[in-house]
């Protein structure tokens, strides 16, 4: 494990931001965030309620209705967006330490998270100018009918503690550049580097009013962000129990939904495969973030004819992975995000243990002076009836399934009831095509594994969401269609009788 380096940390003090103006809860109420790697304070937040998240929501509705924001050309908004962009990259190392003190993930992959950041800003800020509607001149000679985007309106943006940055990033712009505008709840355990955003979002000149940043709990600023009738909106990325919460919330104005949720994602390993880059991106689907990503592969499907061998080399590889402290350049997993988590993810590994299956490697707590650290973990010999095999455990833990065809591992692979990420590696074009149709998943890779890109729309099947994320498709999320019909020439009198 590497060791703690860094352990003069002052905790941030940082305020929310409504209408315009950076202050403190109605409540006059704060909180402070514990480092879970280093169990010293890492930040100091107001603690927003019903009453703040009222009136937020009440400065994004006059900022929609009143505002400039919804009635700027898509070159003015663009030009706000380029230089948000351009104060991300300014302030990305502070963004980034921000991330790693609050949540425990490694600086140099926060670092990395920061770069896509930025690159998703900047690709936001040119599809700003590039949202159009259509026109119809097939409807007879004296018809024309053009269709228009408009912004939704308010729109409330929920993200979660994995990838704090990453997931407001992959929302906030998106709502912007469609013309909406927004209320952001960050998680209350990962919340410094959105409520940052908020400040660099007016400097960029983003008007007042049009980006609200408040902190509060789930069942208090969440559940009335779900619930209030002035939200035109939600997009909300988290748990799939939670999701189905905002969707019941959500009906008494029959507000759009958007879920990003979870996730039990299978990498298929055929014998055929390049068996070395399919174990090294086993070793990082599953151990990146220490596990807690949607996208985690956590569950390998190996062809039974080379199982054995693969099991081995990727226990080789996972027991080279530095575990340690964050702010360490070496370290490659950072610290579990709570106790509560912690305690989630061993249950998973000694519920299978005692039905069985066989932990190759790792399987507790790691015991280090300070900070929650889990060993990386592979368990074998797991049967498809036990819960780590379609559950979703959201920690460093690989379950191993074998398969002795592609159709009993694609049946495997879409046993669960979700549907976000699927994997294959084989060298066979027809598996691979076979695969990338049949899988039950809204993202497919083929030999490669959580690679990625802003013009990629992303998003999920059956309980693991709905709508889209990236790519054009995202802001068209934020849109609504109309229809506009003109007509040209002297009307027909409806009362007038037609000759036959």
């Amino acid at each position: 494990m590497a060791s703690d380096m860094h352990l003069s940390i002052e905790a941030k003090h940082y305020r929310q931001v409504v209408d315009g103006r950076l202050g403190e809860a109605e409540s006059g109420e704060r909180f402070v965030r514990r480092s879970p790697a280093h169990d010293v304070p890492a930040g100091d937040y107001p603690l927003a309620d019903i009453a703040d998240t009222d009136l937020a929501v009440a400065s994004a509705r006059r900022a929609f209705a009143d505002g400039p924001w919804a009635r700027m050309s898509g070159a003015e908004r663009s030009r706000i967006l380029f230089r948000a962009a351009d104060l991300i990259e300014k302030h990305s190392e502070e963004l980034a330490r921000a991330d790693v003190l609050e949540g425990g993930k490694p600086i140099s992959q926060a670092r990395a998270e920061m770069a896509g950041a930025i690159d998703l800003w900047r690709y936001v800020a040119g599809q700003a100018r590039a949202l159009h509607g259509d026109s119809n001149t097939n409807l007879g000679p004296h018809m024309i009918g053009i269709t228009t985007r408009e912004p939704v309106g308010v729109a409330a943006l929920i993200t979660p503690w994995n990838f704090p940055f990453v997931i407001v990033s992959q929302k906030l712009p998106f709502a912007l550049a469609a013309g909406c505008t927004t209320v952001v709840k960050p998680s209350e355990l990962t919340p410094g580097s959105t409520l940052r955003l908020g400040e660099l979002l007016l400097e960029a000149g983003l008007p007042n009013g049009v980006c609200n940043v408040l902190v509060g709990y789930g069942n208090t600023v969440g559940q009335r962000l779900a619930e209030h009738p002035d939200v035109d909106m939600i997009s909300f990325t988290g748990s799939t129990a939670v999701g189905k919460g905002i969707v019941r919330a959500s009906a008494g104005n029959l507000k759009r939904v958007s879920l990003e949720l979870g996730g039990k994602n299978p990498q298929i390993v055929c014998a055929d495969a390049e068996l070395e880059g399919a174990a090294d991106a086993v070793v990082f689907g599953v151990f990146f973030n220490a596990g807690q990503c949607c996208n985690s592969s956590s569950r390998l499907l190996i062809e039974s004819s080379v199982a054995d061998a693969f099991v081995r080399r990727i226990e080789e590889v996972s027991r080279r992975v530095v575990v340690g402290d964050p702010l360490d350049e070496r370290t490659k997993v950072g610290a579990i995000v709570s106790d509560a988590q912690m305690k989630r993810i061993t249950g998973f590994v000694r519920d299978a243990d005692a039905a069985g299956a066989r932990i190759v490697l790792g399987g507790d707590r790691m015991k280090t002076d300070r900070g929650l650290f889990m060993s990386p973990t592979i368990v074998a010999a797991v049967d498809r009836s036990m819960p780590i095999a379609h559950e979703e455990v959201f920690g460093p833990v690989l379950s191993v399934l074998t398969f002795d065809t592609l159709d009993e591992a694609i049946e495997i692979a879409n046993e669960t009831h979700y549907g976000l990420s699927a994997g294959i590696w084989t060298d066979s074009h027809q598996a691979a095509l076979r695969a990338g149709r049949a899988l039950s998943a809204g993202t497919v890779w083929v030999n490669c594994w959580m690679d990625g890109f802003p013009e990629m729309p992303f998003g999920g099947m059956r309980q693991s969401g709905i709508g889209r994320e990236l790519g054009r498709e995202a802001i068209a999320e934020f849109t609504e269609t109309k229809s506009i019909l003109f007509h040209q020439g002297r009307r027909q009198n409806w009362w007038v009788p037609r000759r036959a």
